[in-house]
C-alpha cells in the first residue's frame, strides 16, 4: 500500500509541476513532452525494484534451494 501512495503523490507533483509550466514560458513543445519523462523514468524505476530484488534473492536460502531444483534438469 505504502507503494501506491508514493506513486499517487508522485504522479500529482509531477502533474502540478507539468500545469505550471504550461502556463510558463517554456515552450509547450517542451512541456507536452514531460508525461514521456514521467513513463519512462516510471519504467526505469521498475527496472531498477527488478534489479534490487535480484541482487538480494541469494540472501533468501530457501527461495534459491526451490530454483536451483527447478534449474538443475535444464544445466
Amino acid at each position: 500500500m505504502k507503494h501506491i501512495i508514493k506513486l499517487l503523490t508522485l504522479l500529482v507533483v509531477v502533474s502540478a509541476f507539468w500545469i505550471g509550466l504550461l502556463e510558463t514560458v517554456i515552450p509547450r513543445s517542451y512541456a507536452w513532452l514531460l508525461p514521456v519523462y514521467f513513463i519512462v523514468s516510471l519504467g526505469c524505476y521498475g527496472l531498477l525494484m527488478v534489479g534490487v530484488g535480484l541482487m538480494h534473492f541469494p540472501t533468501c536460502p530457501q527461495e534459491a534451494g526451490l530454483l536451483q531444483q527447478v534449474l538443475n534438469p535444464f544445466l
